[in-house]
């Protein structure tokens, strides 16, 4: 890539729709919405949480990226369950016609229901752990909702693995075990990692919502807190906040994916 290419895709033209976007922002609020502050308030109003990103004044008076951090830790360990629980079953679904029969119709029933439903059931069931139920609640609803795309796109790479590749094992005498770590996970490796995007980009949606509905401190959290308050510089922050982490996290992902694939 030369140089001036880079500079183009790159620099100027992101630099052209941020412009753009915060140009459509100040026309908005001087127009066409009073109550939505403009840019340049929002920064005054918004300025000590950037510029001290770790401070902590209070519980819900933090540095936003002292808050990033919790919603960060929380969806870390809610993924990695999600994954722990969603490869082996796309597994399961992608092997067995009789799993799939049996348990595909419950999947396509549950994948569709909303965290907004699913965190309710978690605190039910995770009533008893006290001070502890929040937590695990959120752990289980980014667990569930965050799994379904890691299992289907598993499940779709094991049945587009090639005849051929199962019976060169067979011919080989490859026990189970070294059939899946030699053959199954290497073929399947490009969709998992499909999954793993997109389950990863759902995680850091439903732990915003989760920590609205439970009062955690985090980026959800604090989003909640100022909108009863009605400080609507708040809000467009943590907005913000939210879609470059998410963006971030992508990119890391992508990064992954192209090492593996590279291997």
């Amino acid at each position: 890539m030369t140089d001036s290419k880079f500079k183009l895709d790159w620099l100027i033209l992101p630099f052209v729709g941020i412009t753009f976007v915060v140009l459509l922002w100040t026309i908005s609020s001087a127009t066409w919405s009073k109550e939505l502050p403009s840019p340049m308030k929002t920064w005054e109003k918004s300025k000590d949480y950037v510029l001290k990103p770790f401070e902590k004044r209070g519980e819900m008076d933090q540095g936003i990226l002292r808050f990033t951090w919790y919603s960060l830790v929380l969806v870390a360990k809610g993924y990695a369950l999600a994954l722990l629980l969603g490869t082996p079953i796309g597994f399961l679904l992608g092997l067995s016609k009789t799993f799939t029969k049996a348990f595909d119709p419950i999947i396509q029933i549950l994948r569709p229901v909303s965290p907004l439903a699913w965190l309710p059931l978690g605190l039910v069931l995770f009533f008893d752990a006290g001070k502890q139920a929040s937590e695990l609640g959120a752990l289980f609803t980014i667990a569930v909702c965050a799994m379904w795309p890691t299992v289907l796109n598993t499940a779709v790479g094991v049945r587009a693995i090639p005849q051929d590749y199962l019976n060169v094992a067979r011919v080989l005498k490859l026990s189970r075990t070294k059939t899946l770590f030699k053959v199954l996970i290497p073929a399947t490796l490009p969709y998992m990692f499909t999954g793993f995007r997109l389950s990863l980009g759902i995680a850091w949606l439903v732990i915003v919502a989760a920590e609205m509905l439970t009062g955690r401190p985090g980026v959800g959290g604090f989003l909640w807190q100022e909108y009863n308050s009605l400080i609507y510089e708040h809000i467009i922050l943590c907005i913000i906040t939210i879609g470059i982490v998410g963006f971030v996290l992508d990119q890391l992902m992508s990064v992954i994916e192209k090492r593996f694939k590279a291997a």
